[in-house]
């Protein structure tokens, strides 16, 4: 691989991932949210493995693709059961303003939703990747 494509690899990982978690929280008021947000996320995964290889991605990432998946799954479950309790509507949201900030399980929902596109994402690119080297 390049030395040039290797070294800005890692810079465009890191602004990718910042982008990411600002399309995710900027997604409720605004185009974005956790599915974007995930994609860009695990596109600069994706970025890191090309430039590097799946190890060096798989160090980024910390965590298991699969775990990640699981635990948005359940962030997400998690943010429904509110409204399942106060009205008896499963994933109605509750909201809090705290100055021009507004916070609810729908944030949690999407931070669910992120993880879960990053995980899934991830675990197709990684195998592909993992496919070719051999």
């Amino acid at each position: 691989m390049s030395i040039i494509f290797s070294t800005m690899s890692r810079l465009f990982f890191a602004l990718m991932l910042i982008v990411s978690i600002y399309m995710l929280f900027r997604g409720h008021n605004e185009p974005g949210g956790g599915f974007v947000g995930g994609l860009i996320a695990a596109l600069g995964f994706a970025l890191l493995a090309l430039a590097e290889n799946v190890a060096t991605a798989r160090r980024a990432l910390v965590v298991h693709p699969v775990a990640l998946m699981g635990a948005g799954l359940l962030l997400a479950f998690v943010s429904g059961l509110p409204g399942l309790l106060s009205d008896r509507s499963f994933l109605t949201h509750w909201w809090a303003e705290i100055g021009s900030l507004h916070l609810g399980t729908a944030t949690t929902f999407d931070i669910g939703v992120y993880f879960v596109v990053i995980g899934g994402v991830l675990c197709l690119i990684f195998r592909l990747y993992e496919e070719v080297d051999q």
